[in-house]
């Protein structure tokens, strides 16, 4: 019985041994991520480039407007937006810039 249990004691330390060693082991976020509804700006990009002109392209690209949602001013912060269909009768068009 004594044997059974230390065999399983080094069984299980082995498998956490294996493990990841930190708490986030996925994927790191790029600074710019977004699709057909949305995205997010990381802080520190916005602060080296436009960040509004990056969210009027990427949503012009689906033939959407831009509408920014929420601003986290600090290092590790996002800036989130939403790509929103433009309402009939109205005034605004997807705007798309020329580089």
């Amino acid at each position: 019985m004594r044997r059974k249990l230390a065999a399983c004691l080094v069984a299980v330390c082995g498998m956490l041994a294996v493990g990841p060693a930190q708490a986030d082991w996925m994927q790191p976020v790029p600074p710019f991520k977004g699709n057909d509804t949305g995205g997010i700006i990381a802080y520190t990009l916005a602060t080296q480039t436009d960040a509004r002109q990056l969210a009027v392209d990427h949503c012009a690209s689906y033939g959407k407007v831009a509408k920014f949602l929420a601003v986290q001013r600090y290092p590790g912060g996002y800036i989130s937006f939403a790509c929103r269909w433009v309402p009939y009768g109205s005034a605004q068009r997807p705007v798309r810039t020329l580089y």
